[in-house]
């Protein structure tokens, strides 16, 4: 036992004395680095950041670049997944098409999971299958088709894409991640390298949410890896890495490493192509060699530490290993700021008896904010605590249609539904209409049967509080971790009597399903 103790402090303290020879190798090295969006070279404060990183969690020698990169591209090309845009980007010889299939997909795969893009991406490509297509669409069909996937800005700022590269650049894509990120709305850092890497060739690294985790666990990265300082070392690894010869075969390497193997929980470490040079697995076997040699926990040492000071890339002396995540103690959680809370009572208006079938009331929201230039049940918003709801909420309803009997308008449960920065509950109400008075109808407003609803681009929160209104789904339901849907377990669904108010009428109006249909969410 005292071997094995003296064994691992002789090497931490051998590693920890050969820092200063390590940083003078690391600053005199040719390592490349991620380029900055107007291709100038990095300023002072780079070479600071070196300094301030033992080289413990950098690939210090060519020889180790090369196996990575031929290891994890020889699994690529063996255990890949067969996803449309992989396909149709591989097969297609026009440059430019080429770049707008990887474009659509990367952005699609944003904040979404691949099983749920794949419908979306091959009816969009169906629709649309070039960038003059997509110009030349509205912005309301391209809402329709976008609903239900989430972040409704991104379909809206791919269109806004499109129409630049026909109307201002002649129809074709700009060819570096630089300029694709000067010049395309939308297109970050992370969405231009992908673009440029995989349809044009360009030798330049991609660091999505997937590969922040593979290089945090390969290098053994504890610090946030959402601040400045690893956000930079880790676009640096990433450029240093990619593959000049296959660069988009390799960055899509390392998202599908991250994707199914080296996943957030559970990592299948033995299927790992890198596993030989991961230190997080090295981290790993260390401290079960002290556990299995009995030894009183594990060494207080960091294999990383340079002789003064904390590794700006280590995890803070607050943050100690967890024996039972393994490598999954990498990379270290970012605390999130909750989401703000909103509350907005919502009403469903429906003719019940208008001529050929019952319809109901959407408006369409301001073209700036949330779920901009979507449509939506008429709503206001109130204060959570729910006094003056029903007063608000009549008055909003008297600007759409009129006149309203405020004793019929009911309150029928509750949606939750939580978007990327705001908890939103909204108080559902149901009021149906009957009668033959016309009623008029303001501009932002269209009136749609049921199944022109069920098929019109309106958001998930919407289909939602329908269900609700409908009295389909009794007590509370869940459909996803963002959404809650809840009943008054009292309440009973109503009969189509139940539902109809004697002492009111409205008329048929004429519904315009084809121009609602594509703006809503």
């Amino acid at each position: 036992m005292k071997k094995a103790r003296a064994a691992v402090e002789r090497r931490c303290r051998k590693q920890a004395s050969s820092q200063a020879g390590r940083k003078k190798h690391a600053l005199g090295s040719s390592q490349a680095k991620p380029s900055t969006p107007d291709g100038l070279a990095k300023p002072q404060e780079e070479v600071v950041l070196q300094a301030s990183v033992s080289p413990y969690h950098l690939f210090r020698d060519a020889a180790e670049v090369t196996v990575f990169r031929e290891s994890l591209l020889s699994w690529y090309d063996q255990e890949k997944r067969d996803l449309p845009w992989r396909r149709r980007a591989k097969g297609e010889v026009d440059l430019d098409r080429r770049a707008y299939a990887v474009w659509v997909s990367e952005v699609m795969l944003q904040q979404t999971q691949v099983a749920t893009v794949i419908n979306y991406y091959t009816r969009w490509m169906q629709k649309w299958p070039t960038l003059q297509d997509l110009a030349s669409a509205s912005l309301e069909e391209v809402n329709q088709l976008w609903a239900g996937l989430g972040y409704y800005s991104r379909g809206r700022r791919l269109q806004e894409g499109a129409r630049k590269v026909v109307e201002e650049l002649g129809g074709h894509v700009p060819r570096t991640a630089e300029t694709l990120q000067q010049l395309l709305p939308g297109v970050g850092r992370y969405t231009a390298g992908a673009i440029a890497s995989i349809a044009f060739g360009q030798a330049t690294g991609v660091v999505d949410g997937n590969v922040v985790r593979v290089l945090c666990r390969v290098r053994a990265i504890g610090a946030d890896a959402s601040s400045t300082l690893v956000s930079q070392q880790l676009w640096s690894l990433a450029q240093q890495l990619v593959d000049p010869a296959r660069p988009g075969d390799f960055n899509q390497a390392a998202m599908e490493l991250g994707a199914t193997v080296c996943t957030p929980q559970h990592p299948l470490c033995s299927q790992c192509p890198v596993q030989s040079l991961c230190r997080a697995h090295q981290r790993v076997e260390r401290e079960q060699l002290l556990m299995s040699q009995s030894l009183p926990g594990s060494l207080d040492v960091e294999e990383c530490a340079p002789n003064t000071g904390q590794c700006q890339l280590c995890a803070p002396p607050t943050e100690p290993w967890d024996q039972t995540l393994g490598v999954a103690n990498f990379p270290r959680k970012a605390s999130r700021r909750p989401p703000r809370e909103e509350c907005s009572a919502i009403c469903v208006l429906e003719q019940p008896r208008a001529v050929g079938d019952a319809r109901i009331l959407l408006v369409q929201r301001p073209n700036s904010g949330l779920l901009a230039g979507l449509w939506e049940f008429p709503s206001v918003t109130v204060a959570p605590s729910g006094q003056c709801q029903r007063k608000a909420l009549l008055q909003e309803l008297r600007s759409w249609a009129r006149p309203l009997p405020a004793s019929h308008l009911q309150h029928l449960g509750q949606v939750v539904h939580t978007f990327s920065h705001i908890k939103l509950t909204y108080q559902v109400y149901g009021l149906a209409l009957e009668g033959q008075t016309p009623v008029t109808t303001p501009s932002g407003a269209r009136w749609l049967t049921r199944e022109e609803f069920h098929t019109a681009a309106v958001s998930t929160a919407m289909k939602k509080v329908f269900r609700v209104y409908e009295g389909q789904q009794p007590g509370t339901y869940k459909s996803s971790r963002r959404s809650q849907v809840s009943i008054p377990a009292s309440r009973k669904r109503p009969s189509p009597g139940q539902q109809t108010l004697d002492s009111f009428f409205q008329p048929h109006i004429p519904t315009d399903a084809s121009s609602l249909n594509s703006a809503a969410q």
